[in-house]
């Protein structure tokens, strides 16, 4: 069997809202392919969400991953966020997301990445480091440390 878990259980899908009673999600129109779920998101000027760019000053929200979703062709967590349509944004709350670089430590603060993104660093992406010029801060902590996959909850606008 492959479901055991020998030391710590995963802390969660990155984009999964993991304290629900106590967070705020509006639905958006996303205006373009944004990389991942859990990662920040910003309007453009048609009111649209968007991937972050070196013009941000503060992210708006983090998107969410749907649930339940259906994908023939990508794994649990590794499917891409619709380019098109209404998805769910966490505007205050916590969150399982994908912590890129960097140790997290709780009561941390979190950095995401505007610029020079990469497949391993994408745009909005979580960053327990600050890069100057790549990254900002953003009004959230880690919770926790991250566990093998660097997943970990953060606290966002709380």
């Amino acid at each position: 069997m492959g479901n055991a878990f020998l030391y710590r259980m995963p802390s969660g899908i990155p984009g999964d809202v993991s304290r629900k009673s106590h967070s705020t999600i509006e639905a958006h129109i996303v205006g373009g392919q944004l990389p991942a779920f859990g990662v920040f998101g910003q309007f453009n000027v048609q009111g649209q969400i968007v991937a972050l760019d070196a013009n941000t000053k503060k992210p708006y929200g983090l998107l969410v991953r749907a649930y339940p979703t259906q994908s023939a062709t990508n794994a649990l967590g590794a499917a891409l966020p619709p380019s098109q349509g209404i998805s769910d944004v966490l505007v205050r709350g916590y969150m399982t997301v994908k912590n890129n670089t960097g140790t997290a430590k709780k009561g941390q603060p979190v950095y995401t990445r505007i610029a020079n993104a990469t497949d391993l660093k994408p745009l909005g992406g979580i960053e327990a480091i600050a890069v100057d010029g790549e990254t900002i801060e953003v009004k959230a902590i880690f919770m926790c440390e991250a566990d093998a996959d660097g997943n970990v909850e953060i606290a966002f606008n709380i």
